[in-house]
């Protein structure tokens, strides 16, 4: 009994014992462990990766390129136009339709807008009715006039021959002169209705407004249906211009120097613009003329300056700076060495100056040679080519080899 009950515990399940591992699964435990942590590092990488910095940059110009003589007065003004012109009608009249909108080129003589030309049409019409009534008078008096002019031939015969009497004849030549009379203001009637219809043409004409000059629409200031005159109507709704017309061929620039310092001030001097919408362009420019004439009250004198060039980007009202050079001088043979950048484009790096140049993604650091002051730039006499962007205003976080875009 005994030696059974010792075999059937033998013969027991024991399910305390745990069951060992396959021995593949612990392999996959371990492929997957790895993935998991390729894949945080892959995203850290991505997350921690250097940033662009977006940074202004300007290109360096060959100081025997442009801008070598130095400035000797500085002055502010705005762009101007010398042609301009707000358009109406010659009449007062209702606008039946605009033919315009701001920003588009017109041409000299192009049609701006039409008025309503209903008045206008009928007394065309009236004064043509009258040409050809008068034309058709004229025809009459021709005809009647051929008649008395054979009346009279005929009797002047039979007066001779004395069949008829000498006073039937007086009365036939006086008939014939007043129908030569009445064809003559008859004909002089047709001119002057001529001349009324060629007058009543011109009011019909005068509903179409044009364009004077060729120019670009800065301002639309009529809509169809609006009532338009070119006088004032007291404060009412009545507008006074259709819109206007700029010639951007004539811009130039107003600048309002101090009476101090007019003195340094000269026709046909030579003058660099910069638009205070676009600070890194230099425009050349020169000076028309000084008018000769003074505020009393700003104690300044206006100074026209002609620009040199002309671009789309330079709109009138623009706000400018200007910077007065001086002549350059004939005996002058050496020409400046090296380039002008800006000068907030050269710093201070562990002690020495340096520029950083914008490549295509990233910039580089170059030691360089600055040299003398430029007004708001600074002469490079080694480390900077002409052409080269260089950075303006460097952030202290850029290093050479920084990643960099150029702001747009």
């Amino acid at each position: 009994m005994n030696a059974s009950t010792e075999l059937l515990k033998e013969l027991r399940i024991d399910r305390k014992t745990p069951t060992p591992p396959a021995p593949g699964s612990r392999r996959w435990l371990w492929i997957l462990v790895v993935i998991v942590v390729l894949s945080c590092a892959a995203v850290a990488a991505w997350t921690l990766r250097p940033q662009a910095i977006e940074v202004q940059a300007a290109p360096a110009v060959a100081l025997g390129e442009a801008g070598t003589t130095a400035s000797v007065l500085d002055a502010s003004g705005y762009v101007v136009a010398r042609r301009m012109a707000t358009v109406s009608a010659k009449i007062t009249g209702k606008v039946r339709e605009v033919m315009i909108e701001e920003g588009m080129r017109v041409e000299e003589g192009q049609v701006m807008a039409t008025l309503d030309p209903i008045d206008a049409d009928a007394e065309r019409d009236l004064y043509a009715s009258q040409v050809q009534a008068a034309r058709s008078q004229v025809a009459g008096l021709q005809a009647q006039l051929k008649q008395a002019d054979a009346e009279a031939t005929r009797l002047q015969a039979l007066v001779d021959r004395q069949l008829v009497s000498r006073s039937q004849y007086d009365q036939a030549i006086a008939q014939r002169d007043s129908l030569r009379a009445q064809l003559d203001t008859a004909q002089r009637n047709v001119k002057v209705a001529g001349n009324q219809l060629a007058i009543a043409d011109l009011g019909v004409d005068n509903n179409v407004v044009r364009a004077p000059f060729s120019g670009v629409v800065t301002a639309k200031a009529a809509q169809p249906g609006e009532i338009v005159s070119p006088l004032s109507a007291g404060g009412g709704f009545t507008r006074t211009g259709i819109g206007t017309i700029v010639d951007m061929e004539s811009l130039e620039i107003e600048v309002e120097v101090g009476e101090a310092f007019i003195g340094r001030v000269q026709p046909k001097m030579p003058v660099e613009a910069t638009l205070n919408a676009y600070p890194d362009w230099k425009i050349p420019a020169e000076v028309i003329a000084i008018v000769p004439t003074a505020d009393r009250g700003k104690a300044t004198v206006k100074v026209r300056v002609a620009l040199k060039a002309k671009d789309p980007r330079i709109v009138p009202e623009m706000g400018v700076r200007v910077s007065f050079l001086e002549q350059p001088k004939a005996e002058a043979q050496d020409k400046p060495q090296g380039v002008r950048v800006p000068a907030d484009a050269v710093v201070k790096r562990d002690g020495a100056d340096v520029v950083f140049v914008l490549g295509d993604d990233s910039v580089q650091q170059r030691a360089v040679k600055p040299g003398m002051a430029l007004n708001s730039d600074r002469q490079i006499l080694q480390g900077v080519r002409p052409g080269e962007l260089v950075v303006t205003g460097p952030p202290d976080e850029l290093r050479d080899g920084s990643k960099a875009t150029q702001k747009p």
